[in-house]
């Protein structure tokens, strides 16, 4: 029994002990929690507040901008063909010159030389706003550039797969194709 006792004892002194530990665990964090205090805390709230307003306004610029841009953006689709328009209003001029031409006796030599002089004026104001005609006859099929609209046999050998006959023009403007040539194709 006095065995008992003595584990009975260790207990004890095992017990006393603990509580002195969390004692002095506590006495360390009092500082910490003293470093805490109201100035400190006024001080971070104020911080945020701050950052928290320059979010906002910083939202409200991103929102102001995007409205911008996107009335930037609509002004320009809506006047985005004006030099174009403008270069074609001479075309049409001389187009209706012609026009006004047909209805009076003029030779017809003199009528087929202005509209063709209509004609070279369209192709170079086209040409010099960055239109560009797409060569296709006697070229290699090729399906990001033609379209075939029908094969027919190849007079030649030599022009099996290569397109005989051009329906509709294929163009680039400013090299980017922006339509494919309808074309006939040898087979």
């Amino acid at each position: 029994m006095s065995h008992n006792n003595h584990n009975d004892h260790d207990n004890e002194d095992l017990n006393n002990h603990i509580p002195e530990e969390n004692a002095s665990q506590e006495e360390a964090f009092e500082p910490a929690e003293s470093i805490i205090n109201d100035d400190v805390v006024e001080k971070l709230k104020a911080e945020v507040a701050e950052q928290k307003d320059k979010y906002i306004r910083l939202m409200a610029e991103f929102e102001n901008y995007k409205r911008r841009k996107a009335a930037e953006i609509q002004d320009i689709n809506k006047t985005a063909g004006k030099d174009i328009i403008i270069s074609m209003l001479e075309v049409l001029d001389d187009a209706d010159r012609a026009e006004a031409q047909l209805t009076k006796d003029v030779p017809v030599d003199q009528l087929k030389e202005g509209i063709q002089l209509v004609f070279n004026k369209l192709r170079k104001n086209l040409s010099n706003k960055g239109l560009k005609e797409l060569q296709s006859i006697h070229q290699e099929f090729d399906p990001e550039l033609h379209e075939a609209i029908t094969q027919i046999p190849a007079p030649t050998e030599d022009l099996q797969g290569k397109v005989l006959d051009q329906v509709k023009k294929g163009y680039y403007l400013n090299d980017k194709l922006i339509r494919h040539a309808q074309v006939v194709v040898g087979q």
